[in-house]
């Protein structure tokens, strides 16, 4: 599961670090850069609750493999892209393929594990996206700086197509629902019963505003540092993605564990940590856009993405602890498509206003959200986390 989910970021995030080769070669302007993130999330966000519906009705094995191949497609098509027009639209190609992997995946690990184990599992899982996002860029920017932006597409994709062989045979012998502690809805569609739960609508608008902040570092952090520090193309990618995704996938780990060890005293320990993770992010938002120095971004990126996998490996599992069970997948894929929905924003706002309001201005204004967020959290588990985890349960 790890290696398709390191393929899912590897072929989405390249193409942020291949900006200014894209936009000298194909003419693309800032706004249709900005585009290729925001076309993405759209409509990999429309997708995602079709796809959560689907996987909690049919094959979830069945479903990842298919995606996997698919995008892995459309990832070398768009090695052959000549116009603004064909990059955007296999960016909506790849959202809509990619919008069926996560969906199946994360309820397949979910249910593979215990309770008390699933933070971890759900964090180990999601390191893969940290991995790929960091492979992805540093790849996609490697390969951009020496002229062959089009063949790191080709090479991502073919990867892709010869995963999905030993992928398919692995999980063939898999049982799909081992661990289904939770009361199951009945309902033939996720969606009414999901919003039902004020605890779940919470989180449906949490996660929005943190995905608000992370998509703009993924979308234009790269150029920031490009611009502001005069770093390669290469040493940007890296920088920009390797302090931020490197502390985030300790952050992942250890929110993980600790959630798991916290779960056995409080049972809203993942929304907690959700909560400490919105008002930790927020200082360490402002300071990457502010920051004068080059060590004291990488410092304020570091911090950021250490807090910040307090949240990631903890969004989906705080979700199944209020959601009946055989929504799973679906509760997954209505978070997606909420927070790419708003997140969607992001990379186009930081295109359209990267010369008038600033990118520095974003980031400051994305911080004060959080801390928005981070309320709206801590009300949730006061008022309604109660009474929604002894209902499922």
């Amino acid at each position: 599961m790890w290696g398709a989910y390191f393929l899912n970021y590897s072929d989405r995030q390249a193409v942020f670090a291949m900006f200014p080769a894209l936009k000298s070669d194909l003419n693309l302007t800032d706004t249709q850069l900005g585009l290729t993130g925001s076309v993405f999330l759209w409509v990999y966000g429309f997708g995602c609750p079709l796809a959560g519906q689907i996987a909690d009705r049919f094959s979830k094995r069945m479903l990842v493999v298919c995606s996997l191949a698919v995008w892995s497609l459309v990832t070398i098509g768009t090695g052959f892209a000549n116009s603004a027009f064909m990059v955007l639209a296999l960016r909506a190609a790849m959202g809509v393929s990619e919008c069926l992997y996560m969906p199946a995946a994360i309820a397949l690990t979910a249910n593979a594990h215990a309770p008390e184990k699933r933070s971890r599992a759900i964090a180990v899982l999601t390191t893969a996206q940290i991995v790929g996002t960091v492979g992805g860029a540093w790849f996609g920017g490697w390969m951009a700086q020496r002229g062959q932006w089009r063949g790191a597409f080709i090479v991502l994709g073919i990867v892709g197509l010869l995963y999905a062989v030993p992928y398919c045979l692995f999980l063939r012998g898999f049982d799909e629902g081992r661990q289904i502690e939770t009361k199951a809805s009945g309902a033939s569609l996720a969606l009414w019963p999901l919003l039902k739960v004020p605890t779940y609508r919470v989180l449906c608008v949490a996660f929005p505003i943190f995905c608000v902040g992370l998509w703009l570092l993924y979308s234009w952090l790269p150029t920031f540092l490009h611009g502001k520090f005069g770093l390669g193309l290469s040493d940007a990618a890296f920088t920009a993605t390797a302090f931020l995704q490197g502390a985030t996938l300790v952050g992942m780990l250890a929110g993980g564990a600790l959630a798991d060890w916290l779960y056995l005293r409080t049972k809203a320990s993942r929304l907690w940590l959700i909560a400490a993770s919105l008002l930790l992010c927020a200082p360490c938002l402002q300071a990457i856009g502010s920051s004068e120095t080059l060590v004291a971004t990488r410092f304020a990126a570091a911090g950021f993405g250490l807090f910040s996998g307090l949240l990631m490996g903890n969004i989906f599992p705080a979700a199944f602890e209020i959601v009946p069970a055989d929504t799973r997948a679906s509760a997954v894929g209505v978070l997606n498509f909420c927070s790419a929905l708003v997140a969607g924003f992001a990379p186009l706002l930081g295109g359209m206003w990267k010369q008038t309001v600033g990118i520095e201005s974003l980031f400051t204004a994305t911080a004060v959200a959080y801390v928005v967020g981070a309320v709206v959290v801590v009300v949730g588990i006061k008022m309604l986390f109660p009474r929604d985890y002894a209902r499922i349960h």
